[in-house]
């Protein structure tokens, strides 16, 4: 595909210069949860690292780096830069997107915050999804909502199977699995979803089988399925959900589920539009129904770290030029 999207990116031998930024060691903050912080914050730092290291190995790339006091270590050979006093993560990204050609950004979708920071990024400087596309996968609801509606297989479709068992609850705008809860009892899931601020959560049918993930590069409308990834999720004694970690690129391409989850991919980037370079969508592969569409992630998840590796091939070099061959936010 054509850099010429990417501004800057048409001249005949000229770095492009591209500015990575993950909000966590980037200096962003959870000031309400303080908790999550912590967690989050080496997953964080593990997907910086691993987006600065592969955009370093992309032809003709200068890779700057936003980074804080808590984040640790940099990578080693790109130049670093933080937000100044007082600045907001806003202020921050759309003053170094104006410096760069090229911005890659991962941040919570929690209070549209993704959104927020990618509407301060000129669209052709932008290596993601759309604003559009943002809103609808920040929002547990839409999403499932929404795909359900255009035929993709959601936990909507056990909405009044009686075999269901379990049901969860969990922030609508959430990441990861914070402060989601699993019920043996569906009046028991009611009970939890009235108990939280109004319109925040959402409850749907658990659905049984194997925790996955699919790593995809998105463009135009279609779906390059890069890897099938297992899960480690936990449910405690109380019913809280725990992310233990992810296994990259775990399901061959010679494996029997693979075409079907390829379909899903494609059917979500289908049914969704202006989903744009990497995107992840988690995925539960039930017995006997296949791949169940649990929610898009609009952005590089901890997935990423170690894709490249696996692959044998570049995923940043590829979002690059694909995602300057289509610029725009749409």
């Amino acid at each position: 595909m054509s850099r010429k999207g990417v501004a800057g990116g048409g001249r005949a031998g000229a770095m492009r210069r591209v500015f990575v930024y993950e909000y966590l060691s980037g200096g962003g903050r959870l000031d309400d949860d303080p908790q999550a912080a912590a967690e989050l914050m080496p997953m964080g730092v593990a997907m910086r690292d691993a987006m600065v290291l592969d955009m370093l190995c992309a032809p003709d790339c200068a890779v700057t780096v936003a980074t804080c006091a808590e984040a640790g270590t940099n990578p080693p050979g790109a130049a670093c830069t933080s937000a100044r006093p007082g600045e907001t993560p806003a202020d921050f990204v759309g003053r170094q997107a104006r410096q760069h050609d090229a911005v890659w950004l991962v941040a919570p979708e929690t209070g549209g915050l993704l959104g927020r920071l990618a509407a301060v990024v000129e669209p052709a400087r932008w290596l993601g999804c759309t604003p559009a596309a943002i809103a609808v996968a920040s929002s547990k609801r839409a999403t499932v909502e929404q795909l359900h509606a255009r035929g993709v297989a959601t936990p909507l479709g056990w909405r009044d199977d009686p075999a269901v068992r379990r049901w969860v609850v969990k922030p609508d705008d959430g990441t990861g699995a914070i402060d989601s809860r699993v019920h043996l009892e569906r009046s028991a899931a009611e009970r939890d979803l009235a108990a939280r601020p109004a319109g925040s959560g959402w409850l749907e049918p658990w659905v049984e089988g194997e925790a996955l993930s699919v790593s995809m590069l998105c463009h135009d409308g279609g779906a390059d399925l890069l890897s099938v990834n297992r899960q480690h999720i936990a449910v405690d004694t109380e019913g809280a959900l725990h992310f233990r970690g992810v296994d990259v690129n775990v399901v061959p391409g010679d494996d029997a589920r693979r075409p079907a989850l390829a379909a899903l991919a494609l059917q979500v980037a289908q049914a969704l539009p202006g989903l744009r370079g990497f995107v992840g969508i988690d995925v539960v592969w039930h017995a006997q129904r296949g791949p169940v569409l649990i929610e898009v992630n609009p952005r590089v998840t901890s997935a990423y770290v170690g894709l490249s590796a696996s692959l044998g091939r570049n995923i940043a070099a590829e979002l690059l030029d694909g995602c300057a061959g289509e610029a725009g936010h749409g």
